[in-house]
């Protein structure tokens, strides 16, 4: 039987276009480095470009007075990041944030007690998982009296009201205080408040109704170079986004040609096509792979030394 390796052609490495040289190698960290050395470090391949590429987007984005919107999980706030968004309000990099509507609960008990969290597993055994009583009290006040006003200004302006021991570390009293609109998008059933007997269906549509429609109407400023980024949350928020972009894009005829990025642990399915790729143009959508406690800090960091 013929050999067809005996009549391969070969040709010299020199001829072969390479994807990597040691010019883009990491170098080592030196002990004591600022944080513009550690960055100059990084290996100048893949992720890293695309992480870098995104910031510069946003430090313009900012420069023009484009929408930049965060939508997030709760676990954002979990893990302690609640002052690097909270900063980054004050510094006029977040216009907007989105939340699902297990957010505002651990924002208010951060508020509260300086504590959130509780053991799901120890109190699931026993019954008394998510009963707790302040919490749902709160929202059911926050709600009932101000559901007009939209869920996340509510939250944030009792939270104002009661002057909560904690409320320093609050994303909505932040928000509520900066004038920055915080939205949240309650799915009923979903959160520790609906084992409160007080809290009422009425009140969360109605706020929640609300606040849909303040995202929907902050969406055309995403137009020509606005960004918008998800942090970890799989499928409330993507679905939320992509029903908000269409009434956007139906009446007021934009956004068009903006950037969108995803930051998670892993890809799934909503963000993937919610929003990386089916509202943008190809190229415009990023995802970065990894924890919220190491990746955040590092990605507010780079856009803390180009502002």
């Amino acid at each position: 039987m013929k050999n067809l390796r005996e009549n391969v052609n070969l040709f010299s490495i020199s001829e072969r276009e390479n994807k990597v040289s040691i010019d883009n190698f990491a170098k080592v960290a030196e002990k004591n480095q600022s944080f513009s050395n550690f960055l100059e470090t990084l290996p100048s391949i893949l992720k890293v470009n695309e992480l870098k590429e995104l910031v510069v987007n946003i430090i313009q984005a900012n420069k023009n007075s484009k929408l930049i919107s965060v939508g997030m999980g709760a676990h954002v706030i979990k893990t302690g990041l609640s002052p690097l968004l909270i900063d980054a309000m004050k510094k006029g990099v977040i216009n907007h944030i989105a939340l699902n509507g297990a957010g505002p609960i651990h924002d208010f008990e951060i508020a509260f007690q300086g504590k959130t969290s509780e053991d799901v597993a120890r109190g699931l055994e026993d019954g008394t998982f998510g009963m707790i009583k302040e919490t749902g009290d709160f929202f059911y006040e926050a709600l009932n009296k101000y559901k007009k006003e939209g869920y996340g200004w509510a939250a944030g302006k009792l939270i104002e009201e009661k002057n909560l021991p904690f409320k320093e570390s609050s994303i909505l009293a932040a928000a509520y205080n900066l004038n920055i609109p915080v939205t949240v998008h309650a799915a009923i059933g979903t959160d520790i408040i609906y084992q409160n007997p007080k809290i009422n269906g009425e009140d969360i549509g109605t706020a929640s109704l609300a606040d849909f429609d303040k995202f929907t109407n902050l969406l055309p400023n995403l137009d020509n170079g606005g960004v918008f980024l998800n942090f970890g949350s799989a499928v409330i928020i993507p679905e939320v986004f992509l029903k908000a972009l269409t009434i956007a894009r139906n009446s007021a005829k934009k956004p068009y040609n903006f950037f969108t990025a995803n930051f998670d642990m892993m890809l799934q399915y909503r963000p993937q096509f919610n929003i990386l790729s089916r509202p943008v143009k190809k190229g415009n959508g990023y995802h970065f792979t990894g924890h919220h406690e190491i990746m955040l800090p590092l990605f507010f960091a780079m856009i803390n030394e180009n502002i």
